[in-house]
Parts: C-alpha cells; structure tokens; sequence
C-alpha cells in the first residue's frame, strides 16, 4: 500500500453533476487531492492500493442500490480493504436507507443527502475530510509534469528563454531551460509566460534554489510572488487536479 504521511486521496465514484461542476473547485482550492472514478470494478483496487483512500460513493448510479450495499459491506469486512473510509452519496431521502448504511453498515463518512442543497452538503463533506486528516503534513498539492503539457519563457539578461515545468503546485514550480544558464539564488524573474496545456497564465518568481541534474541541466526552484492572484491560483489546481487525474488513470489500467 501507498503511505498517506502526505495525504490521503479523495475519490468520488460516479461523481454527481453537482459534484463535478461546482464542489470541485472548492476542494481543490483547498489543497485536497481529489479524484472522480466512473468505474464501479476499481474500487477494491483503489482501497487495496492506497493507505486509508476516502470513497465517496453515488449509489443512484453504476449498480442497483442492494448491489452497491453488498459491494460496500464485503469492503468493510474485508482485510485488505477495510482501512478505507466510505461515504455515500445520494438524492434518495429514505429514512431507511440512511438507518442500513448508517446503523447496520456503519459507514465511517456518512450518509449525505444532497437534497439538502451543494451548501450544506459541502460543509458536510469538508468537515469529514478534517476529521480525517485528509491532508496530512502536506500543505500543497503537486503534480509532475510532461514535457507536451508544460512549458515556459522568461526575460533574462535581455533574452527570451523558454523551459519546461517539471512539477509545479499553486505556490511554485521545478523548471530547467533548454540553453544552459546560470542564474543565482534569490534572482526575481518578472513576467513568466505559463503555457499549460494550451493554457496561458503570466506569473512571477523567485529562485530559491537549484541542483545539477544529467549532463549539464540544471533544474531551478521558484516561488512564486505574493502578486500571483487567487484567481491564477485556481487555475493553477485545476490544472494540477487534471494531470493528475490523468495519471490516475492510467494507473487504474494496470492496479
């Protein structure tokens, strides 16, 4: 299993709209490192791999509601798997169907009615990702990055010099350049061009540090300044949430 001294993962599996088009930002913003899931035969994957992974499940889709109850209670049972924390989620008010997984399963997240609103639904849904530590001691999330999907230019010394993103987070990035350079620690660069997948965002950095690497390469740290605004910010997650869903799930092909 994977250890979660840096975090936990959250998956949602068959995330509902609301989910998707509204709670994600919110999540993300917040550094939790989430996932959507629209395969119902990876989640015993998912709990055997991952050290205390956080499912929340929509039952309203993927199997019939007695099938996911016998799927979710063989989890809870199982050795290998009943480390993971479920949740579930659902438009469907029965007050008997809260009591099984609730009183007779004992699901460990809850049972969130989401016809109680994306408001109170999303309260709910924070305060057992606290409850559960979910971030650990990791205060940002950070996602590696391709040579395709993440590049750069800078002004330095009068020239324009491009580079490639090797991992980034929201408050900065590991870059090298592809010309040779020496630039000392503690160097301002103004006016980073960001092209990540297509998307273009301006931001500016401080290089904080920087190691050899093969060959002549050498990789540069930078942190970003205090001008870089919320809203880039958001941009930046978002991009980081898609690599790595992305990365996901081509490991979900082979787990």
């Amino acid at each position: 299993m994977i250890s979660d001294v840096m975090g936990k993962k959250v998956f949602f599996v068959y995330p509902h709209s609301v989910i998707q088009n509204q709670l994600i930002q919110d999540l993300i913003d917040r550094e939790y490192e989430v996932y959507f899931i629209n395969d119902h035969s990876k989640v015993e994957s998912i709990c055997e791999y991952y050290t205390s992974p956080i499912l929340f499940i929509n039952i309203d889709e993927g199997l019939e509601e007695h099938e996911w109850e016998a799927n979710i209670r063989i989890l809870l049972e199982k050795e290998s798997t009943n480390h993971a924390r479920i949740g579930i989620l659902t438009y469907n008010e029965n007050a008997q169907l809260a009591k099984k997984y609730l009183m007779d399963l004992m699901v460990p997240c809850g049972f969130i009615k989401l016809k109680l609103g994306i408001n109170e639904s999303t309260k709910i849904i924070f305060k057992l990702l606290e409850a559960n530590e979910v971030r650990g001691k990791r205060k940002y999330i950070r996602a590696k990055c391709s040579i395709d999907d993440a590049s750069f230019n800078v002004a330095y010394n009068g020239t324009l010099c491009n580079g490639h993103i090797i991992d980034i987070s929201s408050v900065g990035m590991a870059v090298t350049f592809d010309k040779p350079l020496e630039i000392p620690k503690n160097t301002y660069l103004k006016d980073l061009q960001l092209k990540l997948r297509g998307i273009l965002l301006r931001v500016s950095a401080v290089v904080i540090g920087f190691r050899q690497i093969e060959g002549d390469k050498t990789v540069y740290v930078l942190l970003f300044d205090q001008y870089v605004s919320n809203q880039m910010k958001s941009r930046l997650r978002l991009f980081i949430n898609k690599s790595l869903q992305h990365e996901m799930e081509k490991k979900l092909k082979i787990i």
